[in-house]
């Protein structure tokens, strides 16, 4: 069994940084794509980042050069770096994972940014 255990979301102000982590739990796991989505209050979820084996980056408009995916294949775990937090960036964050032709979703992380 897939599971992926995610972490590092939290309250920030403003202009503040936090860093998201997702590790999957299954070795010798084929994985094609690894992403983070979102879903705020009373909206859809939405791409926020991904990136192949391969190191192909994808970004949402909303966030490019404030955020940064990366992803250690050894350790089976991806990473988004978020700075320059906004107040619509907060939302739940979910890790996904591609391993065809399965996908695997984390439990969600909250991220919340306020004052």
């Amino acid at each position: 069994q897939v599971q992926l255990v995610e972490s590092g979301g939290g309250l920030v102000q403003p202009g503040g940084s936090l860093r998201l982590s997702c590790v999957v739990s299954r070795n010798s796991f084929s994985i094609n794509k690894m992403g983070w989505y979102r879903q705020a209050l009373g909206k859809q979820r939405e791409l926020v980042a991904d990136i192949t084996t391969g190191g192909r980056i994808n970004y949402a408009d909303s966030v490019k050069g404030r955020f940064t995916i990366s992803r250690d294949n050894a350790k089976n775990t991806v990473y988004l770096q978020m700075n320059s937090l906004k107040p619509e960036d907060t939302a739940v964050y979910y890790c996904n994972v591609h391993s065809f032709p399965y996908e695997y979703w984390g439990q969600g992380t909250q991220v919340t940014v306020s004052s």
